[in-house]
């Protein structure tokens, strides 16, 4: 509430009691005239009481807080305004409308005897309240400002009608012109108030000046707003009718979509995208290229199919994965059996994702070979993680625009395999498996393993730049697995970007686990057969994979278990008893699956001269090699057959060189290979065979022959050799030592350096098997050559040898064996 005092101004010494009626949010000023709606029934009779006793006089002061109904006495301001009735009107609500004319300020004291508050309208005794004397010259150049400024906020508010600025330029006094302009101005009333509080007419024109030129400024700014919102419409008002007209056009020419439309809707699609300011305003310049072309334009087809595979990419969007190790260890063992080295490597990297939110993708490569369950564990991964799983076949990819896309220049020019799959799977963080990595090949449309180098990098993927899109896209959240059977294939640069974990075949025991646990149960549903129709006994398992299956996976199992599923459901179905079981055992298994397709048990039954056994790593495990090895007079000629490769025909050289140079110390004759022809022959000649870890069974066929030595038929080897007979390492010796478990062999010879890789063999396959460690060729003919001992076998001539011979004698006499 004011509590301005009115010391030093000129109050009247008249005295009036008059009507008092509060105002709400208005305030009433001198010489103005103000109409408004009366609806309180105080007010009312306040206004029905002055018509009737005072002369249409009424005291309007007005109320410091608008809310209030019933204000008290202290809710009023001291000073308000003494008006006149001038016209009042009963509406048919109940309220009436009034019109008053300010008169003269005044101001009354709530703590006054003379105040009466009944319970219709208060009664004051109120003092007239006049300005203060001003100076002429003070007042007249505020005066004239305050025309000017007058006139500038009538041209610019078109609100006041002209002929109240002209009434009000007439006024020279300075209170009368504040207190006729303050009307007009839309400020609120606590200012209001403040004003009309002022006896000092100098101070208020200049506020009232003070008011009246920020109101200009906004109303100024209020007309700019103004037009620029009507410049708009009218912009909007145009587009909308054009867009009309060339709809109407598009549909008497039979063209029914509307281009501007789609242009439009692309626009605000782009807008939703979450991809970055330079991608998307790249992609804004190829919206606008649309707008202005034809849409039975060739250009027009190939900028929109562009478009649409920028709008379709989950720019930005992840699949919020999980992280919960016990489910994906639970998930990741239910779907496999065995391969705990993947298992593990996949829980470390969600165990590292749970601590750290922005780790990057990494790049596994499951190597191994066929069946042994290197895609489907890539599912399980991402079934495990809760994200999306895509696989790509990368086998006889030749083309590098596979997997960068082409440039947009070519006819059907689309983006490469990646960014398709990203489109597919909706969301940027899948776990895509790139499955036969190792079967790309190389032509004149470039190098697709150099293409994918880019995508393996995790340095680099972050930017991924596909040839088709030309814009950057981050595929450092993708999980990529790539599956390959044959490292040596894929080139050096590609492996270093991958981390390498081999798969290698399985046992025995665990093919059992394997069949009886998740192959059967699922072939038996596959085949519609219920669980109780088929029984198969462990002995008949163990004969399926022994003798109908020779392979390090599972596939091959896995068909001959649905074959015996088929050979059920004819059973059941002939016989019309879907209740029907049927129990396979080794005595039936026959019938069923047919004769026996292997021999358990690759190796000889019996030791034979010239024949060793050899063990090999290939793109499905590992494999039994033998070796045969036959003389025939001749002129010293060395044959080599079974479709070798450059490698093992070296290997086989290598091999009859160092039995010629240790002939004195076997007991043969220094000219002996000058009159028989060497034979050297590997079995199943219609498969290529290569690699140097034959060498010492090459050269231990050949001292068998030469020395007519049978070979022990219980004992494998793996070894490459030198001219000096050392015996070095060689890789895949797990998958090696599994082949020959297979094979019903005892002892297998491996290189000594190689001793070292037999922590990764399991114990069951080293129970069952000797292995003896070699250090050169000396000791793999001591442990291979059958009932013949060291001393037998280097026992040398006494009779007179060539000098060149003797020589070679000593330098291998001088060196330990």
């Amino acid at each position: 509430m004011s509590s301005t005092e009115f010391e030093g101004g000129n109050t009247s010494t008249e005295q009036n009691i008059l009507p008092m009626m509060s105002l709400r949010e208005v305030v009433m000023f001198p010489r103005s005239i103000v109409p408004l709606f009366v609806g309180r029934e105080s007010s009312i009779k306040a206004i029905e009481e002055a018509i009737a006793d005072y002369d249409k006089k009424i005291f309007l002061v007005t109320q410091e807080f608008p809310e209030k109904e019933k204000p008290e006495p202290e809710d009023l301001f001291r000073v308000g305004t003494v008006s006149k009735i001038l016209q009042m009107l009963r509406l048919p609500d109940g309220t009436i409308k009034v019109l008053f004319e300010g008169m003269y300020r005044a101001s009354w004291n709530p703590d006054s005897d003379d105040v009466v508050f009944g319970e219709n309208f208060p009664l004051v005794n109120i003092d007239r309240v006049d300005d203060l004397p001003a100076e002429e010259h003070t007042t007249e150049a505020l005066v004239r400002s305050v025309h000017e400024a007058l006139e500038k906020f009538g041209k610019v508010n078109k609100k006041i009608a002209p002929e109240t600025i002209l009434a009000i330029s007439t006024i020279r006094t300075a209170g009368k012109l504040a207190d006729s302009i303050m009307p007009h101005l839309k400020v609120e009333f606590l200012k209001k108030q403040s004003i009309l509080e002022m006896i000092d007419p100098i101070e208020r024109l200049e506020a009232v000046y003070e008011l009246l030129l920020g109101e200009i400024e906004i109303v100024s700014i209020e007309k700019r707003v103004k037009n620029r919102v009507k410049g708009q419409m009218e912009k909007n008002q145009r587009e909308y009718y054009l867009n009309e007209q060339l709809k109407a056009i598009n549909k008497e020419m039979g063209r029914e979509d509307d281009p501007q439309a789609e242009a439009h809707e692309l626009e605000e699609q782009l807008n939703e995208k979450n991809m970055e300011e330079e991608s998307r305003e790249r992609v804004r310049k190829e919206i606008k290229k649309l707008r202005q072309m034809a849409p039975s334009s060739a250009e027009y087809t190939v900028v929109r199919n562009y478009v649409d595979w920028v709008m379709e990419l989950p720019w930005n969007k992840y699949k919020k994965t999980k992280l919960d190790i016990a489910e994906a260890r639970k998930i990741l063992d239910e779907d496999h059996y065995g391969l705990e080295k993947p298992k593990e490597r996949i829980l470390e990297y969600m165990a590292v994702q749970a601590l750290v939110e922005t780790i990057k993708g990494p790049i596994l490569c499951f190597a191994g070979p066929p069946g042994v369950g290197k895609t489907s564990i890539a599912r399980s991964i991402a079934r495990a993680m809760g994200r999306e799983f895509v696989r790509l076949s990368l086998g006889g990819v030749r083309d590098e625009a596979e997997i960068r896309g082409h440039r947009r220049t070519y006819v059907g020019a689309l983006p490469g395999k990646i960014i398709q799959s990203l489109r597919r799977c909706e969301f940027s963080n899948p776990v895509i498996c790139l499955d036969e990595v190792d079967k790309m090949s190389t032509d004149f449309r470039g190098d697709p393993s150099a293409a994918l180098l880019e995508v393996l990098d995790p340095e680099q993927n972050g930017t991924f730049n596909d040839h088709y899109l030309d814009l950057d896209y981050d595929l450092s959240k993708v999980f990529f697995i790539t599956t390959a059977n044959d490292l040596h294939s894929i080139p050096l640069p590609l492996q270093d970007r991958m981390e390498i974990i081999n798969l290698p075949g399985y046992l025995e025991t665990e093919k059992m686990h394997i069949a009886k646990d998740f192959l059967l149960p699922k072939q038996v549903g596959e085949h519609g057969l219920k669980e109780d129709n088929l029984a198969i006994s462990d002995n008949a398992m163990i004969d399926i994979i022994r003798t109908y299956t020779r392979e390090a996976g599972v596939r091959n199992l896995e068909r001959e278990l649905a074959k015996v599923c088929r050979k059920t459901a004819m059973q059941i179905v002939e016989s019309d008893d879907k209740s029907k079981s049927v129990h396979v055992t080794t005595a039936n298994l026959s019938k069923i699956l047919g004769v026996h397709k292997f021999r358990f048990g690759a190796s000889e039954d019996k030791s034979l001269v010239g024949v060793s056994t050899g063990l090999a790593y290939t793109q499905v495990g590992g494999e039994m090699l033998m070796v045969e090895v036959v003389l025939m007079p001749g002129k010293g000629k060395v044959v080599i057959t079974g479709k070798l490769g450059e490698v093992m025909q070296e290997s086989a050289q290598a091999a009859l060189s160092y039995i010629r140079s240790r002939s004195d110390l076997f007991g043969l004759k220094p000219d002996f290979h000058e009159k028989i022809d060497i034979h050297v022959h590997v079995p199943e000649g219609a498969t290529p065979k290569d690699g140097p870890s034959a060498g010492i069974t090459l050269c231990t066929a050949i001292a068998s022959a030469f020395l007519n030595v049978p070979v022990r038929h219980d004992l494998a080897m793996t070894g490459e050799i030198t001219l000096r007979g050392r015996v070095l390492p060689i890789g895949g010796l797990r998958e090696k030592l599994l082949a020959a478990h297979r094979g019903l062999s005892k002892t297998v010879l491996i290189p000594i350096d190689n001793k070292k890789d037999l922590k990764d063999v399991p114990d069951a396959i080293l129970k069952d098997l000797e292995i003896i460690p070699v250090e050169n060729m000396d000791e793999v003919l001591s442990c291979a050559l059958d009932n013949l001992t060291a001393e037998e076998l280097f026992r040398g001539r006494d009779s007179a040898t060539p000098i060149a011979l003797n020589l070679i004698k000593d330098e291998y006499q001088a060196q330990p064996h």
